[in-house]
Formats: C-alpha cells, sequence, structure tokens
C-alpha cells in the first residue's frame, strides 16, 4: 500500500483548490467524450457529490488562515499490484472500487485519529473529499518518456485504482488547524499543544494494518512496511535478520496484528510505535530504525529508543514475575 501527503499535484495549495479539483476531474472529461458514466466525488457523509461543493466547501474553510498557509492537502492511496488484484478477485471489478472508497473513510479515520486532538475522533470530525481513478498516465518526469519507450499522456499499464483526496487544513467546525507535514510525534509537549502533532510513520502503517484486517488479505513479509524501511534505513545486522526470515506471517504474529489493528485506527495511543514493533520479524521497532532520520537531538534519540525498549521489555515478561 503507498501512501503519500503532498502539499498539492498540480498548483499551490496557499491558494483556491480549483486548479486541483479540475485536474482530479481529468477522467470524467475523458468519459463524456466516450459517454462513459461519470465518477463523483465522496466522503464520510456520501458517494454522489460534485466537484463544485468540493471546490467551495474546501475554499471557504480557512478561517484565520495566513496568505502563506498551506489550506489543504493531497492524500494519494495507491493500492499495489497484489492489493489492487486481490480486491478485483474477491468482490468483482465494481464492488471492489467500492471497497477501496470504504477502506479511504477508514484511511482517513485514522488520518483523523493521529492528530490526537481531543475534537478531532475520526473522518467525520474532518472536511475531506476523495475521488477514485482508475488510470495513471505518463509524464514529462517519468524515464520512459525521457527514453522516448512511451509518450506523456499514454496511460500506464497493469492495476492502477487508486484514490485521491483533498482535506482541508482545518476541521470541519473550521476552528483547528491540522497539518499532517508537521514533524512533531508528541515528543516536544508545549509544541505539540500549539501546532499539533501528526506521526507519517505510524499513519502509513496503520493504514497497511487497517487494509489486511478490513479485507483479510495475507501480507508477505516482504511486502510490508516494516521490511522496506528496515531494507531502506535498518543497520546491516537488522536487513541480515529480517532476510532470513521465511515469508509467511505465523500465527501469532497474525493475531497481534488482527488484536492492534483497531487500537491503532481508532485510539491512536501513545504506544503506537511499542505496538507497531512487536510485530516486527527483524527484532527492531520501527521507531528504531527510523530513529536516525528524526530531527531529534541525538541524546533525546538515545532516551527515546532506551524507553521504548524498556518498554517492550517489561510487556513481554512472563505472568508472576
Amino acid at each position: 500500500m503507498y501512501i503519500s501527503i503532498t502539499d498539492s499535484e498540480t498548483g499551490s495549495n496557499k491558494a483556491g483548490s480549483m486548479q486541483l479539483v479540475n485536474y482530479l476531474e481529468k477522467e470524467n472529461r475523458a468519459a463524456s467524450e466516450h459517454a462513459v458514466e461519470r465518477e463523483l466525488w465522496f466522503n464520510t457523509a456520501g458517494r454522489e457529490i460534485i466537484p463544485q461543493e468540493v471546490r467551495v466547501r474546501i475554499d471557504n474553510n480557512i478561517s484565520k488562515l495566513g496568505r502563506n498557509d498551506a489550506k489543504f492537502f493531497l492524500i494519494n492511496i495507491s493500492p499495489s499490484q497484489k492489493e489492487t488484484a486481490f480486491l478485483k478477485e474477491c468482490f468483482g471489478e465494481k464492488v471492489a472500487e467500492e471497497k477501496l472508497k470504504q477502506y479511504a473513510v477508514r484511511v482517513m479515520d485514522a488520518y483523523a485519529a493521529n492528530f490526537k486532538r481531543p475534537a478531532v475522533h475520526d473522518s467525520n470530525d474532518l472536511l475531506w473529499y476523495g475521488k477514485l481513478e482508475r488510470f495513471r498516465y505518463y509524464s514529462f518526469k517519468d524515464p520512459d518518456v525521457a527514453k522516448g519507450n512511451v509518450k506523456a499522456g499514454d496511460r500506464k499499464e497493469g492495476e492502477q485504482l487508486h484514490v485521491q483526496i483533498i482535506v482541508s487544513r482545518k476541521d470541519i467546525s473550521n476552528k483547528i488547524k491540522l497539518s499532517p507535514l508537521n514533524n512533531s510525534r508528541g515528543l516536544n509537549i508545549e509544541h505539540s499543544q500549539k501546532l499539533g502533532q501528526f506521526d507519517r510513520v505510524a499513519f502509513k502503517g496503520s493504514a497497511e494494518l487497517i487494509f489486511d484486517q478490513m479485507f483479510g488479505f495475507d501480507r508477505p513479509i516482504t511486502d510490508t512496511m516494516n521490511y522496506a524501511l528496515t531494507m531502506k534505513n535498518g543497520s546491516p545486522e537488522q536487513k541480515k535478520e529480517i532476510s532470513r526470515q521465511d515469508d509467511r506471517i505465523t500465527s501469532q504474529h497474525k493475531q497481534t496484528f488482527d488484536d492492534i489493528t483497531e487500537v491503532i485506527y481508532k485510539h491512536n495511543t501513545p504506544e503506537l510505535q511499542q505496538l507497531i514493533g512487536e510485530v516486527d520479524f527483524s527484532g527492531t521497532g520501527l521507531l528504531d530504525i527510523l530513529s536516525s532520520s528524526d530531527s531529534l537531538s541525538d541524546d533525546n534519540r538515545e532516551d527515546q529508543i532506551s524507553d521504548f525498549k524498556k518498554k517492550k521489555k517489561k510487556k513481554r515478561r512472563p505472568p508472576g514475575i
């Protein structure tokens, strides 16, 4: 599962949303030319939302935001080829699209919970709109275009089903600022109280777990976020250890996934990194692997990792000791 959070795929998110909304209507323009049914926008409340509502609601939900402040963000939810094929095999092509929309709602539940704000609990507390897209297209930046293998604007091959989401910087009450690009993980209490917090690693990890539990997807270890992060940022010992694991999730680990998924996406407790670490197959948690890229000082980083390991070890002690 690939999930990204950006300022905007086109135009600037410091101005109005019209350019982005129009861009995300590109498949509908093609559908009109071929007399195909248009794909409307959706969110927690409905499935048949017109683009005018998206633009007007997003552009008017900007109370106390300055000229240079971000007004909205773009979230890209892209299942892998395996995940998309799995959905279509289980539900059929049309129902699979609806299932992906349902999944997007639950991902936005996790997005809301990640801020840990008292008045922001789930997707109902956000102002957001999703747009399902069935295709992706080559751009001038793609290597294949530069090599002359394809032309910019050509459709990419394979399963390309995905969801693009525009989410307002302000919550649905237009009172609370919410920025997913904030690097705070709640470690600096004063900073978090003033600007909020958002853990992008935890958000993306919870989205993976939600998909697996929601659809019963048996994810190979090599396809997990933990494996990818270990291979990218882990030490040689961590990479060697995780590479020795076979490509199966044991029943014990599978149960752990099931037990903690509800906690992660509904409640997103302060123990989130610890919970993710407990289903780690390499012997170290995500917090350990990513610590080298955090904005923390070396001393704070070592203290945080030490505390994490102590809690983890304490939790695993046999009963009665």
